[in-house]
């Protein structure tokens, strides 16, 4: 029996057809994780992914990569070969370039911003903290704790700002009403606890204690938004010259998922 054989006899055990394993695993590589609470299609994902799990499981250690189940929150995320996944052991392998990612200063900066009000709101607790485990935080606190704790602006043209918020959702960082609007003042974001597997503790306080402010905001504007697909981290920009003591933390920072700028929802 050869491994396709056996894969398919272990889905037949859980009622599930080929095309299936192959939707989930498609979405898993593009993606880089599913969360149940998403949308319908992921709910579905979801539940069948946690029925073939010690198939899927299997089948990307193979590869080398890595799927990590967070059974309270609901969502799989996959980690590449070499990644640096907060609260994890070291996998022992070497990154592969080419799953490394190329994110935009503005991005990084927002994601550190949200893994510090994240982990404000856990300490806090109250109605800011949701039954999911979600942080409800304003539009505009988000932006101040930019300013206060990492001496960054949010992009200043509203249509950068609105494509930043389109990525941290994207990367399913943060969760939004379809009415939200950065207009209203009152309108609430939620920081999901996706976070948490792409920045730890000391990442945050590395970044915090900087000397320097966050990358030099002009970075942004060769930047860009660059993405190269099926990215194992976080990264800086590769056009920054500028290299402060924030940046060197920064090449460093987030082992991310798999991500590619053709992710759907």
């Amino acid at each position: 029996m050869n491994l396709h054989e056996a894969l398919e006899a272990q889905l037949r055990l859980h009622n599930t057809p080929p095309e299936r394993f192959r939707d989930i695993v498609g979405r898993l590589f593009s993606v880089g994780i599913v969360v149940r609470e998403e949308d319908n299609v992921e709910q579905r994902l979801y539940d069948d992914a946690r029925r073939i799990e010690t198939c899927l499981r299997e089948y990307f250690q193979l590869g080398g990569f890595r799927l990590e189940h967070n059974v309270k929150s609901e969502f799989f995320r996959l980690y590449a070969p070499g990644a640096d996944v907060p609260g994890l052991q070291d996998d022992g392998m070497e990154p592969v370039p080419g799953l490394r990612a190329r994110l935009s200063p503005d991005f990084v900066a927002a994601a550190l911003t949200l893994r510090f009000q994240y982990q404000q709101g856990l300490s806090e607790g109250g109605n800011r903290l949701t039954d999911a485990g979600e942080v409800l935080i304003r539009f505009e606190e988000l932006s101040a704790t930019l300013q206060t704790q990492l001496k960054r602006a949010l992009p200043a043209n509203s249509v950068e700002r609105q494509r930043l918020l389109s990525d941290l959702k994207r990367h399913r960082l943060i969760r939004v009403a379809a009415t939200f609007s950065m207009d209203d003042e009152d309108a609430l974001l939620a920081i999901r606890p996706t976070i948490l597997g792409i920045i730890s503790d000391d990442m945050l306080e590395a970044a915090l204690d900087a000397e320097q402010p966050l990358m030099p905001q002009t970075a942004t504007e060769d930047a860009d938004a660059e993405y190269i697909e099926n990215a194992e981290n976080i990264d800086d920009v590769a056009d920054v010259t500028d290299v402060t003591e924030a940046e060197q933390i920064l090449e460093q920072t987030a082992a991310q998922a798999i991500i590619t700028e053709e992710q759907q929802g």
